[in-house]
């Protein structure tokens, strides 16, 4: 096999041929079957060792000059993939080893679930009076909201760690606070348990 593209920061097993990248790529499309951001794609290819920025960058590009993904943007921040990159990842697919391809895979609908639950349930942060932040959480089913939390913290730290444990941790959060407003002792206990582990 031709090894054509740089390999600096590429673990073994990853992707040192160009058209392996473009047609990973267009696998990934083809099975998240929506638009995705650009960025995502690369990172999600470059954190997991899989093909380094610059190549899959200019695999990117080379993929929409050739008509086999597009932008569904004018700001070309959101790739979607065409009949063309259809044809390539149906198939070529299996020219990627399947290692690789259950990696991004499992990586791109990581992501797609998490970018989900922040749509979802968004956390709003606003500077406080005298100083900290107030934090708002939402908690909703898609159509309404839940519950509605906002909560004091005294720096950007903090912030960050009570916005990442939040969407970690949704549903529990909701359950012991559903369950404390109720009065419901073994369904207190019950939350108090799962928020445990």
């Amino acid at each position: 096999m031709n090894f054509d593209a740089f390999s600096g920061g590429i673990e073994p097993g990853g992707l040192r041929n160009k058209s392996d990248i473009g047609i990973l790529i267009c696998y990934m499309l083809h099975n998240i079957n929506s638009p995705f951001p650009e960025d995502d794609i690369i990172g999600i290819i470059q954190e997991n060792s899989i093909a380094n920025y610059f190549e899959t960058s200019a695999a990117i590009a080379e993929l929409v000059k050739c008509g086999n993904i597009k932008y569904t943007d004018d700001n070309k921040k959101n790739l979607q993939i065409t009949n063309n990159g259809i044809l390539i990842s149906s198939q070529l697919y299996d020219t990627v080893s399947v290692t690789v391809r259950q990696k991004t895979i499992g990586a791109i609908m990581r992501l797609a679930a998490q970018k989900k639950l922040e749509k979802e349930n968004p956390v709003t942060v606003s500077q406080a009076d005298g100083g900290g932040y107030n934090v708002n959480f939402r908690i909703t089913d898609g159509m309404r909201d839940l519950m509605s939390l906002t909560l004091f913290v005294p720096n950007i730290d903090e912030v960050r760690t009570v916005k990442n444990n939040f969407y970690q941790r949704t549903d529990k959060i909701y359950s012991a606070v559903l369950a404390s407003v109720i009065g419901d002792d073994n369904m207190i206990a019950e939350a108090l348990k799962d928020l445990k582990t």
